[in-house]
């Protein structure tokens, strides 16, 4: 998820273009009255109800700033339904700075893959589980390694625990390498590029890919 710093640092754009006036992005300081309203979400802290006191010239503050996209491509690879959410919003010359910033974003499988490397493969595995597949060499051969497993968000990173691990061959094979089979399907990857104070809180698994949740406060993005 190198990305993910890539298309934070939108925001910057995107929030400079509003105050331009141009207004073409997805992209509000606040909603009309009677607009429809989106889904609920989980909730985040309230936005700030007054500008701060210690604006300084030459900066900009909103209230809260929400943009969305249904394609972000940046050189690490896409993403998809990208949303972002945040509040307390400060445009300076070195970059923006949010109070509390929320993203939720699908990572393709492919792209995970890519990023966790090994030659690992990944793919949705129905009942909200991941599969997990790959080629390692165990007691001197080759042997190819499938494994399904839940999704969770741990610490900040990616965990794909496998309840279920198939090596391909022999039942004595399974036997004795079942724990070393294991630890190699058992993903803990730590999210990558995010900028500092923003980390995984949720992760399920859709039929394209992993469904993240990044949240953080007092964010940093510097242009």
């Amino acid at each position: 998820m190198t990305g993910v710093r890539n298309f934070l640092l939108g925001l910057l754009a995107g929030v400079l273009v509003v105050i331009l006036g141009t207004g073409a992005l997805v992209l509000s300081a606040s909603r009309p009255t009677g607009a429809a309203q989106p889904a609920p979400q989980q909730s985040a802290p309230p936005p700030a109800s007054t500008p701060p006191a210690d604006l300084r010239k030459g900066e900009t503050w909103l209230q809260d700033v929400d943009l969305s996209s249904a394609t972000v491509v940046t050189p690490d690879g896409p993403f998809s339904d990208v949303r972002a959410n945040g509040t307390d919003v400060r445009v300076t010359a070195q970059g923006l700075r949010v109070g509390h910033l929320r993203l939720e974003a699908t990572l393709p499988f492919a792209a995970a893959a890519r990023q966790i490397d090994g030659g690992v493969e990944l793919y949705a595995a129905g009942d909200g589980r991941a599969g997990v597949r790959r080629t390692a060499g165990l007691a001197g051969r080759a042997v190819t390694l499938r494994a399904t497993g839940t999704v969770t968000a741990v610490g900040g990173q990616l965990v794909i625990e496998p309840e279920a691990v198939d090596l391909g061959g022999p039942d004595f094979l399974d036997a004795a390498l079942s724990a070393a089979a294991r630890r190699l399907v058992t993903i803990r990857h730590t999210v990558e590029g995010l900028p500092e104070g923003m980390r995984l809180t949720r992760v399920t698994v859709s039929d394209n890919g992993f469904r993240a949740t990044l949240e953080g406060s007092n964010v940093t993005l510097a242009s």
